[in-house]
């Protein structure tokens, strides 16, 4: 079945009668977010198995750095508690 230019303007009118263009933009923006999932689990699966087949372990993404704590903050609330007030 060969594809013709009139099927796709066909589906895109019956697409925009359905849908109309106020969502349209909507439709486009999740269409990718989809495609993109779906391309991030196929590179995923496809990485696994590579390294499975090479017998390398696959190791897991570094852990980001704990963030350090505010030393002033802790600081000053500490000193004034210990401090007697008037």
């Amino acid at each position: 079945m060969p594809f013709h230019p009139l099927w796709l303007v066909v589906i895109l009118i019956v697409v925009l009668i359905v849908f109309g263009p106020g969502r349209l933009p909507e439709l486009g923006g999740a269409v990718g977010r989809a495609m993109r999932e779906f391309r991030k689990a196929t590179n995923d699966l496809t990485n696994e198995v590579t390294s499975a087949a090479q017998g390398r372990p696959s190791t897991p993404p570094p852990a980001a750095p704990a963030a350090p704590a505010d030393s002033a903050a802790t600081g000053s609330s500490s000193s004034e508690a210990s401090t007697p007030k008037n």
